[in-house]
């Protein structure tokens, strides 16, 4: 009898010791996926920044807006029905494009609705009585325009094109570029004040 307990007991331990190891090889398990989709979820979100960017300096360059958004459904289920017969792909592939349109029309109904940032631009320049930089103008729209991301390489660039339509003026100081608008009342102001002093002096 004695032995018979101590087998059992040996097994017993054994029995424990391969649960404890199944154990925690599932816990490193279940870490390594998290971190996965963290790093997954990284990913999505940069790319879901880069793309509103994109549709920002789209606008700035006033070309039309037909890139579709993003289908992170429909790009995961497109290839499953492919490994079927062609009929029911076909059909499938009808069926998920109707949902598919539905969104782009909301989109382009949003963005219609939304001021174009050339015009957002344009708007506060005209405003402002002092040269203002690309950082001090992107900064100053993001601020009244909280709910639109607004970047300040697309600022600039729309602001060159501004410039290339005589809209707006550049002008240099050092290595630092300023923007007037072209009928600012404060430009009229200042170069009248330019031009006093040098009748006084003459």
């Amino acid at each position: 009898m004695p032995e018979s307990t101590a087998h059992i007991t040996e097994l017993t331990s054994q029995y424990i010791s391969q649960v404890a190891n199944d154990l925690d090889r599932n816990v490193k398990e279940q870490q390594r996926v998290t971190e996965e989709l963290a790093v997954l979820q990284e990913q999505l979100a940069t790319l879901q920044r880069d793309h509103t960017v994109l549709v920002n300096m789209q606008q700035a360059l006033g070309a039309p807006t037909t890139a579709p958004g993003p289908t992170r459904t429909d790009s995961a289920v497109v290839p499953s029905p492919r490994k079927k017969s062609a009929p029911v792909a076909g059909a499938r592939r009808s069926a998920k494009k109707a949902p598919v349109q539905k969104p782009q029309g909301k989109k382009t109904a949003a963005t219609t609705a939304q001021p174009k940032l050339v015009d957002l631009v344009h708007q506060h320049v005209a405003g402002q009585s002092e040269p203002r930089s690309a950082v001090e103008i992107a900064e100053a729209l993001r601020q009244a325009h909280t709910g639109r991301a607004i970047d300040t390489k697309v600022v600039r660039t729309t602001l060159e094109n501004l410039v290339a339509k005589s809209r707006v003026h550049r002008t240099k100081q050092g290595s630092s570029v300023f923007y007037t608008a072209a009928d600012a009342p404060g430009q009229e102001a200042a170069s009248a004040g330019k031009a006093q002093p040098e009748t006084a002096t003459a």
